[in-house]
Parts: C-alpha cells; sequence; structure tokens
C-alpha cells in the first residue's frame, strides 16, 4: 500500500516538473481547425449526394432540396414494414412540409426505393398516396447504390437532414419522426 502511495506522488511530482508546470501542453490552434463538415451517414456529418432518376426518368439530386427539412427514407413496394409506415410519413409530410425549423423552411421527403420492378414501385407510390415529388430508384433490389452510399441494410431506414444538408437523427419511425419535427419548428 505504501509502495503505491509513494508510486502516485512520484508520478504526479514528475507530471508537475514538465515544461508549463504541470500545465496542459495542448495549445489554443484553432485557426489551424478546419471548419468544413465532414461528409458521412453519421449523425453530424453532410449527407452524401445522391442524384438519381425518377419514375418519369428525371434525374434529382438530393441536393435540390437544400434548404429544407428533408428525410431521406429508403423503402420498398414489396416491404410490410415500410408499407406500414407509409401512411404515418404522408401524414407527418403534409403536417410539416409548409412550416418553418430552425434549420430549414419546409419538410420533403426523398424517397429511394429498393425495388426492381419499376411497375410495383410506381404502383405503390400511387397507392400509398406519396404525394412528394422526389421519389428515385436505380431498380438494383439490394444491389442499390444508393443503399450502399448510406450503408443501409435493412428497410425501413431513415436520415433527418436539415436544411444545410447535415445529418441530424437517424431511424425515426411512427410519432417519433413528427415528435423530431416538431421539437425543431421555430
Amino acid at each position: 500500500m505504501k509502495a503505491a502511495l509513494y508510486f502516485i506522488v512520484a508520478s504526479l511530482l514528475l507530471y508537475s516538473c514538465k515544461p508549463g508546470g504541470g500545465k496542459s501542453s495542448v495549445t489554443d490552434n484553432s485557426a489551424e481547425i478546419s471548419n468544413e463538415i465532414r461528409t458521412g451517414v453519421d449523425v453530424g456529418e453532410r449527407a452524401p449526394e445522391l442524384v438519381f432518376e425518377s419514375p418519369s426518368g428525371e434525374k434529382i439530386a438530393l441536393s435540390s432540396l437544400r434548404g429544407k427539412m428533408v428525410l431521406i427514407d429508403f423503402w420498398a413496394s414489396w416491404c410490410p414494414p415500410c408499407r406500414a409506415e407509409n401512411p404515418n410519413m404522408v401524414r407527418t409530410y403534409k403536417q410539416y412540409k409548409d412550416k418553418t425549423f430552425k434549420d430549414g423552411n419546409g419538410f420533403t421527403i426523398y424517397s429511394v426505393s429498393l425495388d426492381r420492378s419499376k411497375e410495383n414501385w410506381v404502383a405503390a407510390i400511387e397507392k400509398d398516396g406519396l404525394e412528394w415529388e422526389s421519389h428515385v430508384s436505380d431498380l438494383k433490389w439490394w444491389e442499390s447504390v444508393p443503399a450502399a452510399i448510406y450503408g443501409v441494410t435493412q428497410v425501413p431506414s431513415n436520415f433527418l437532414l436539415n436544411g444545410d444538408g447535415i445529418i441530424i437523427a437517424k431511424d425515426l419511425h411512427g410519432h417519433f419522426l413528427s415528435d423530431k419535427l416538431h421539437a425543431l419548428l421555430k
């Protein structure tokens, strides 16, 4: 016990003898710290760009929605949990599409389908009343490029972005999506 105590006291003495008298040797080099936000799929990172085709063949860029709160929603027509979530998505979209948020004006959804069949994809959009404009897919099922970019391994999955394209939440389903949006209102 005495040996341990001597070791601790000696360590403290050695530490206090460092240049700067035991003060932190970390300097303030904040001028060197970049203000750029890293691109990635974690909360706090800028969402990677997606540019894929709509059912009509129009290319829609995720970045074209900047300024709004955006939910990137990965889903598929063949996915029962996705289809069960769609009424909530429609309700939330209608409730918040014209609202003003702390970090965005309006709310929209960028739907990314993991379908293989364009017919099934379009039929599900119509049947479920997914009235927002941004629906995209490369029709590659689990080989979907957007899903690979975002590391999506299950559907439904989603990412909530602020008006600057920064991911602020992930996998918000049911009332959790509307609760989060409500908390972000201006």
